[in-house]
């Protein structure tokens, strides 16, 4: 893997096989998207919440040339994501959603560019 990773781990002790996880996620971002310069991915356990299960946020900041993009899967109200994979899931999900729009539109930019010379 080429693409600086870096992890952080907010209100729960670091975890070799999350971190793991996030490595694998990372991979592939790195196959779907190669021009990615830096991703910082942060685990963290908000403040206690009135129910007895632990819920997950997830949050990815990506660099590519000419963008930063940030995504945040907060728990909210769902109890999915009382299991840390899920969340992690979700926000890579909606991280993969974002880079596509951005190299979409990316390449539309640069066909009506194009087109109009």
């Amino acid at each position: 893997m080429t693409i600086p990773l870096r992890v952080t781990f907010r209100g729960l002790p670091p975890s070799e096989a999350i971190e793991e996880r996030i490595r694998q996620k990372a991979e592939k971002l790195e196959r779907l998207h190669g021009d990615i310069t830096s991703c910082h991915v942060v685990v963290e356990t908000p403040h206690r919440h009135q129910h007895s299960g632990r819920l997950y946020s997830v949050h990815f900041d990506v660099t590519i040339p000419g963008a930063e993009l940030a995504v945040s899967r907060e728990p909210g109200k769902d109890h999915s994501h009382e299991d840390v994979y899920i969340a992690l899931r979700d926000a890579f999900a909606a991280l993969l959603r974002q880079l596509d729009d951005h190299s979409k539109r990316r390449h539309d930019v640069a066909v009506s560019g194009a087109s109009s010379h």
